[in-house]
């Protein structure tokens, strides 16, 4: 059976990577500003351009520690209190965080950002994170759940397929 489609997504899968933990070049992929449509193909594992990427990092890659998820936990559920959205799934891993969440008409744009900067906020408020600089990557993913399966299909995967425990 195949979901009505709404005027407006129902949720967005929100992802956000740490700085430094998944480069051009890397076995997993990669995307560019010029190929990043939902749908397309990534860029294949190339040593050359994961060279270049790690030559041009300005600082180390970023893995969060377990105080560290656990304080950007806290601000995203926090956040999404203050700001009326629905927050349906979460996993915080030590190298990028996943987020379902409803929005309303609100652009999730607008809700990656707050989030990234209230995660940071937060780790520096808990002492976990000191740097002047942000703990993420540039940007981030903001999938469109428009019906009931793909939400739920989203929340299977931020729930139930990211790996062993941590």
């Amino acid at each position: 059976m195949i979901d009505d489609i709404t005027d407006f997504p129902l949720a967005y899968l929100i992802t956000f990577r740490c700085y430094g933990t998944w480069l051009h070049g890397d076995e997993r992929g990669s995307i560019d500003r010029h190929n990043r449509r939902y749908g397309m193909p990534t860029y294949p594992k190339t040593e050359h351009w994961q060279q270049i990427s790690g030559e041009r990092m300005k600082r180390s890659p970023v893995k969060l520690t377990a105080r560290m998820r656990k304080a950007v936990e806290n601000a995203i559920s926090e956040t999404c209190k203050i700001r009326n959205w629905t927050l349906l799934a979460i996993n915080v891993r030590t190298n990028h965080v996943h987020v379902v969440v409803a929005l309303g008409p609100k652009k999730p744009g607008i809700a990656l950002n707050a989030l990234k900067a209230n995660a940071t906020r937060q780790m520096r408020t808990d002492g976990c994170w000191t740097l002047d600089v942000t703990p993420w990557a540039d940007k981030g993913s903001e999938r469109y759940l428009w019906n009931e399966s793909s939400v739920a299909e989203a929340i299977d995967y931020v729930i139930n397929r990211q790996g062993d425990d941590i």
